[in-house]
């Protein structure tokens, strides 16, 4: 089975030793230094810096950008799916809930947009997915709102300390 493990910073090295990750996405503003668990490969660690805004970003804020949301994209449709990836931001509950919905509709598109932001919810109840990763994901991805209004349906999640990684299934 398929699973994407979602998961603050201060968590991955735990995560990844658990659930057998070899692939990581990282979604981290730019001054945000970390080390890559030593069971995750450089060559299949993608690291994004962006900060966690849903605006255009003014000065030395960076918002998620097309590049990064096609970065997404293309690393989970390269995804060989023997393990679990691995994705985490700050906190696990903006950047990478959206990039886990963006990776899973990359590599399973027939997937039900609703059924698939549902599942994100019974898993997190803390996930509030970036609307701005998720807008333009939804736009590379030709959902036609459909993955915007699923996230708009769940709304914002329960108010959260970073500390709470989950996973997300590709089950049906």
């Amino acid at each position: 089975m398929t699973t994407i493990v979602v998961s603050p910073l201060a968590r991955i090295a735990e995560m990844a030793v658990r659930h057998g990750a070899r692939e990581m996405i990282s979604l981290m503003a730019k001054e945000q230094n970390f080390h890559r668990p030593a069971v995750i490969k450089a060559e299949r660690h993608l690291l994004l810096n962006m900060n966690d805004i849903s605006f255009a970003g003014t000065g030395d804020l960076v918002a998620p950008q097309e590049t990064h949301v096609r970065a997404i994209i293309d690393f989970a449709t390269d995804w060989d799916r023997s393990a679990p990836l691995l994705i985490h931001c700050w906190m696990g509950v903006s950047r990478s809930p959206a990039a886990a919905l963006i990776a899973a509709l990359a590599i399973r598109p027939e997937e039900d947009d609703l059924v698939l932001v549902r599942r994100l919810r019974a898993s997190s109840p803390f996930a509030t997915p970036n609307t701005r990763l998720i807008a333009i994901g939804d736009d590379l991805l030709g959902r036609r709102g459909r993955l915007v209004a699923a996230v708009k349906e769940i709304g914002r999640g329960a108010d959260a300390d970073g500390n709470a990684p989950f996973t997300l299934s590709m089950a049906n």
